[in-house]
C-alpha cells in the first residue's frame, strides 16, 4: 500500500470527536480506527506497539546504528473536526489540476473555486484529493498519519538510511483540545517530537495561540408578551447586548498574523435562557490575560444593569504558546529547517493561528513543534490535499530522521 492508497483508506473511517461526551476517546469510532492502525503497524513490523483504553497508539521503529542518537517522535491525531460530518467520505483525485473551478457536487452546485480559495492556484499542475461536497475530507489529520506510517515503511525498506530509535504516536481528541491530556510522555520516551498537523507545504511552527474558552449563560424572565411591559427580560436580547460589547475588529475574519481575537462559536436559547460560547486567542500572554479580564468586565456590566446572576460565565484555559518551551532547544527547529531544504521544500517559519497537541505536550516536557501535512481548507466540505504535498511531507520526515542521526 503506497502513501495515497493508505490515506484514501484512512479517510473511510468516520472519526469525529465530541466535546460533550465526557469520555476518552470522546467517540468510540476513533478506537475503531486506532485498532485498524495497530494491526497495520504490526503487519509492517514495528515494535513496542501499544494501544491503551483511552485510544493512544504508540509504536517504535528500532535504531539501525550503534552510535547514540536522540530518540525522536512523530505524532498525529486520529479524530476529525466536529464542525462537519466525516461519515461516508467520498474522495476523488483531480489529476493535473488546470487552475479552474472544481465541481464537487453538480446536483447541489458545490464548487471549489480559486476565486474563493486562491490557494488553489499554488497547486496548478498537481493532483488534488477533494471531497464530494457533502463531508470534510479528513486530511486534518489523516494526511499526517499516512505520511508518518509511509515514512516508517520507507525507512524499514531502506536500511541504508541510518537512524536512531523512532517513536510514533497517534492520539484521539485533538480537535476538541483534549488530545494531549492523557498522552503519557514518559511512556512515549522521546527527547523531542514533531506533530505532522500543519497545512500548506513548508509550514514549520513553534509558536501558537494562548487559548481559553468562555461559556456564558443568560437568564431571563418569560411572561405573556401581551402583558410583558416592565416584567419580561428576554435572555436572547441580553445575550445579543453582550455580544455587541465585544470589539468588532477583533474576530477571526478581521485578524491575521500575531493578532488575537474573540470568536463567537455558538448561540442557543429562548426568552428564558440563552447560552453562548466563545474561544479567546492571543499569542501574547499579557494580552491574552487582558482578554479574559475584559470578558469578566463585560459580564459585570450586564449584571449591574439587569441584576446579579443575569449572566454567569465559565472561563477555562485550554493551552499555551509553546514558544517558551521550544526556544531553549532551538536545534530541533534547525534540524527540521535543514530537512525541509534537503527535501526541496522552502521552509515557512510562522506562528500557528490555532493550536496543536504539540503545544500541550511541550508543557508536559516533550518539546514538539508542528510541521505541514499538506491539507488546505480544514474542517469543511472544501477541504483538499495535493498528492505532491503529502509526498513532500513524508520526505521531510525521512530527512529529519537522517539529519538527527548525522548530528
Amino acid at each position: 500500500m503506497d502513501l495515497i492508497e493508505r490515506f484514501l483508506k484512512y479517510v473511510s473511517f468516520d472519526t469525529q470527536s465530541d466535546e460533550d461526551s465526557g469520555i476518552c476517546p470522546s467517540t468510540q469510532k476513533q478506537m475503531v480506527f486506532a485498532k485498524y492502525l495497530k494491526e497495520e503497524l504490526e503487519n509492517i513490523g514495528l515494535e513496542d506497539i501499544t494501544l491503551d483504553e483511552n485510544g493512544y497508539l504508540f509504536a517504535t521503529l528500532p535504531a539501525n546504528v550503534d552510535i547514540e542518537v536522540p530518540v525522536i517522535g512523530f505524532i498525529a491525531h486520529l479524530d476529525t473536526s466536529p464542525d462537519m460530518s466525516g461519515e461516508n467520505v467520498n474522495p476523488r483525485i483531480v489529476y493535473n489540476y488546470d487552475g479552474g473551478d472544481i465541481v464537487l457536487s453538480k446536483e447541489d452546485n458545490i464548487v471549489l473555486s480559486p476565486r474563493q480559495f486562491p490557494d488553489l492556484l499554488n497547486h496548478k499542475g498537481e493532483d488534488l484529493i477533494v471531497t464530494d461536497g457533502k463531508t470534510l475530507l479528513g486530511a486534518d489529520d489523516k494526511a499526517g498519519i499516512a505520511e508518518i506510517v509511509s515514512a516508517m515503511v520507507y525507512l524499514k525498506n531502506h536500511p541504508e538510511i541510518k537512524h536512531g530509535k523512532i517513536r510514533i504516536g497517534f492520539n484521539p481528541d485533538e480537535e476538541i483540545g483534549m488530545g494531549a491530556h492523557l498522552f503519557d510522555v514518559n511512556k512515549f520516551g522521546c527527547q523531542w517530537a514533531y506533530t505532522m498537523d500543519g497545512g500548506e507545504v513548508g509550514e514549520l511552527e513553534y509558536e501558537n495561540f494562548n487559548a481559553a474558552s468562555a461559556k456564558l449563560t443568560f437568564s431571563g424572565c418569560n411572561v405573556h408578551p401581551g402583558y410583558a411591559k416592565d416584567k419580561m427580560l428576554n435572555s436572547l436580547l441580553v445575550a445579543n447586548e453582550f455580544i455587541t460589547m465585544l470589539p468588532k475588529n477583533e474576530t477571526p475574519e478581521t485578524t491575521e498574523g500575531y493578532e488575537g481575537f474573540y470568536h463567537l462559536i455558538s448561540v442557543e436559547g429562548s426568552v428564558e435562557k440563552t447560552a453562548i460560547s466563545y474561544i479567546i486567542r492571543d499569542h501574547d500572554i499579557k494580552i491574552f490575560e487582558k482578554r479574559k479580564e475584559n470578558m469578566l468586565t463585560w459580564v459585570e456590566k450586564i449584571n449591574a444593569k439587569y441584576g446579579n446572576g443575569t449572566v454567569k460565565i465559565e472561563l477555562k484555559d485550554q493551552y499555551y504558546n509553546m514558544r517558551e518551551k521550544v526556544e531553549p532547544v532551538k536545534h530541533i527547529i534547525d534540524i527540521a529547517y535543514k530537512a525541509m531544504k534537503d527535501a526541496g521544500v522552502e521552509p515557512k517559519v510562522k506562528p500557528i493561528r490555532g493550536g496543536t497537541d504539540g503545544a500541550q505536550l511541550s508543557f508536559k516536557g516533550l518539546p514538539c513543534p508542528n510541521i505541514f501535512a499538506g491539507g488546505i481548507n480544514f474542517h469543511g466540505k472544501f477541504e483538499f490535499v495535493p498528492v505532491q504535498s503529502m509526498e513532500k511531507a513524508m520526505n521531510v520526515i525521512i530527512k529529519i530522521v537522517e539529519e538527527t542521526a548525522n548530528r
